[in-house]
């Protein structure tokens, strides 16, 4: 009876929708095209997004920032993250900056790079002409070419702190002495890092390899913010395309299908991660 009230939240706000929103993807809903109604075609809709060129295109610009914003989180996180931990003055206060840019809203945070890209006036072309490293200012988000690593690298600098400070707490939890032993039988601080402080750290990674996975297949806010998905349909996302086609399209069955296709890859990279969760707790 005392989680009834959770349960009742659950169910309608997240159980009853998924469901809607099934129902809608086996229809031929498209607002644009009501003359016949909303007749149930089965699986229609998902057959066509999977012959969809422009579904495959945003799948595989998904997978490229996933992948992309992953490596660059997870080095620069667990090297500020090796950083913080190390004893200096002024630690505690590098510690309070850090979390700073994650503590931004995202759409805040794509509005702010959008103008550091500005071609006109951004900082970014600025600070390079004045370093001499270029002499012409870039259509950095104008670019096919260049416009989803420039967004990486946005949403990128928001969530590094999230994964050094998930890590600098895995960190703090290493005891001392297995470094001093180490120490002693001669290792450097290459070898222990890689022989001590990466395999404490497997399961946090794990973790948050879980988290900010789901979180960048289904990115969409900070897209929205800097590039409405362009320039050339280069930094649309499996999200963006879903959003595009129910709301700009106005195609609700089609939409709802991209949804569901979405929370599947989820789903699939959730699994995996489970699984090696499970086998490295199995392994201890």
């Amino acid at each position: 009876m005392l989680l009834f009230p959770a349960f009742l939240i659950v169910v309608v706000v997240v159980l009853i929708p998924l469901i809607m929103t099934f129902a809608d993807s086996l229809k031929h809903y498209n607002l644009l095209d009501m003359s016949g109604g909303t007749p149930f075609v089965g699986l229609q809709n998902y057959a066509k997004l999977l012959s969809d060129p422009g579904f495959w295109g945003s799948l595989g610009r998904t997978l490229h920032f996933t992948i992309l914003s992953l490596v660059i989180e997870f080095i620069l996180g667990v090297a500020i993250a090796m950083l913080l931990h190390a004893k200096f003055h002024g630690q505690w206060l590098l510690r309070g900056l850090i979390v700073i840019p994650w503590a931004i809203p995202t759409i805040v945070n794509g509005a702010m790079w959008r103008w550091i890209y500005n071609p006109s006036y951004g900082a970014l072309n600025n600070f390079l002409v004045w370093l001499h490293l270029t002499k012409t200012y870039h259509q950095w988000l104008g670019s096919p070419a260049t416009a989803m690593n420039m967004v990486v690298i946005a949403d990128a600098w928001k969530m590094i702190p999230l994964v050094a400070m998930l890590v600098l707490a895995a960190l703090q939890l290493i005891p001392e002495d297995v470094y001093e032993a180490v120490a002693v039988d001669g290792a450097g601080r290459i070898r222990s890092f890689f022989s001590i402080t990466l395999p404490y750290l497997k399961n946090v990674i794990l973790v948050v390899l879980v988290i900010r996975t789901i979180d960048a297949i289904k990115v969409f806010d900070i897209i929205y913010a800097m590039t409405g998905g362009g320039p050339a349909n280069s930094t649309m996302p499996v999200a963006y395309y879903a959003y595009d086609a129910t709301f700009n399209q106005l195609f609700i069955s089609r939409g709802a299908a991209a949804a569901y296709l979405i929370a599947m890859l989820t789903l699939i990279f959730t699994i995996v991660y489970s699984r090696l969760l499970k086998t490295e707790e199995e392994s201890k």
